[in-house]
């Protein structure tokens, strides 16, 4: 059977991609950035997932305020990288696996989860940059992403947006479903976002490293007193872009730990090892967060 084997934790500040396709990583501003992820990339050599279940927020590229849907799967054999009004990002196309997602958006939805399947779409930043971030620089004609990639987005842009509570339900959710898929697969889920941050207003550029490394230890430790932090704790504590860490908690709830049986409510496996924490202000105006769990 497939098996989800770990999960990742990273923003997605587009203005990260800009620095890594225009060759400015190793200025004074962004080298120290870039250096937390060093140990990543070597991570992900070692341990090369199958697929990677990749959860995160469009940016009005695929989806608009005219339509949105609370929680969309890519279904794609590949996605291309959006325009988000200055050209593509200079990366590879992204291949999808749509055995795979067609499977956890069928069991899923079994679940009583309501999800929108998406066959064509472009992915933008939010999508590119956690995966330029975890695999290096790609050429977007001769070089490739290490496997697979089920996008899934999320609305943390137009209010009503899920809870955390019910994102990590939904992470406990596609953990059932990728474990009821026959093939041998290792998935990797991944949580992108975050974290304080915001872009407007009186509080623009808010950080707040104290709440945002509080949240973190939670996630780890507690994660489903995690996913019982209301909306407006997000808002007045991390920004109006804050809410976004939403979306960690799907990748949280798809780990061991918190794995629940479909009809008995247990307990799952032993607490994820921390393999890596990086945590770093400012990048644009925004809060980077880090983390990569081991089941």
């Amino acid at each position: 059977m497939a098996r989800i084997t770990a999960s990742v934790y990273t923003s997605h500040v587009p203005a990260i991609g800009a620095a890594m396709d225009l060759g400015k990583t190793q200025e004074d501003y962004w080298k120290p950035l870039f250096a937390g992820y060093d140990f990543s990339k070597q991570w992900m050599k070692d341990n090369k997932p199958d697929v990677i279940f990749l959860v995160y927020n469009d940016h009005a590229t695929a989806f608009s305020l005219d339509m949105i849907p609370t929680f969309a799967i890519g279904t794609a054999a590949q996605y291309q990288p959006a325009d988000e009004g200055w050209g593509p990002r200079p990366v590879p196309l992204v291949p999808g696996h749509p055995e795979l997602a067609s499977h956890i958006a069928q069991s899923v939805i079994q679940q009583d989860f309501d999800l929108t399947i998406v066959n064509k779409m472009d992915v933008d930043h939010g999508l590119t940059v956690p995966l330029s971030l975890m695999c290096g620089e790609q050429h977007p004609q001769t070089g490739a992403w290490p496997c697979p990639v089920i996008p899934f987005a999320v609305n943390v842009v137009q209010y009503p947006v899920p809870s955390g509570r019910r994102c990590f339900q939904l992470g406990q959710a596609i953990r059932r479903a990728v474990e009821s898929f026959d093939e041998d697969l290792n998935v990797h889920i991944w949580g992108t976002g975050g974290m304080s941050h915001q872009l407007q207003g009186a509080r623009a550029g808010l950080i707040n490293r104290e709440w945002d490394n509080a949240w973190l230890d939670k996630l780890i430790n507690d994660p489903a007193g995690c996913a019982d932090t209301p909306h407006i704790d997000y808002v007045r504590e991390a920004g109006s872009e804050g809410i976004e860490l939403v979306m960690w908690l799907i990748a949280r709830g798809a780990m061991a730990d918190v794995a629940r049986g479909a009809t008995a409510d247990v307990a799952g496996g032993p607490a994820p090892k921390v393999a890596h924490r990086f945590y770093h202000v400012p990048a644009s105006n925004t809060a980077v967060g880090h983390l990569i769990l081991e089941n």
